[in-house]
């Protein structure tokens, strides 16, 4: 299991991100956050089997219609706080 925290920039606010990452979050097997930030980037912090976590942000990606301009992530050891999967703010 890792942990990895996704920084997602472009025209991601304000057109259902949190809510589609949400609901994609909900077909794997992954726990963790999705925010808007204040400087117009979403946030999502997931963990997961490694495999499982790059199927998971591939289908945020593909059912967001090219809205996502760039992906930054960084991984970390799991931290193991989340139960499930949830919108932040």
């Amino acid at each position: 299991m890792i942990r990895i925290t996704y920084f997602l920039s472009g025209v991601v606010q304000g057109v259902g991100m949190r809510f589609t990452t949400l609901q994609i979050a909900q077909k794997f097997r992954v726990a963790g956050t999705v925010e808007n930030l204040d400087d117009g980037r979403v946030k999502i912090i997931a963990e997961g089997d490694s495999d499982e976590l790059g199927r998971f942000i591939q289908s945020v990606q593909e059912l967001t219609s090219g809205r996502i301009k760039t992906i930054e992530q960084f991984e970390s050891e799991p931290m193991h706080d989340f139960i499930d999967f949830s919108i932040k703010r």
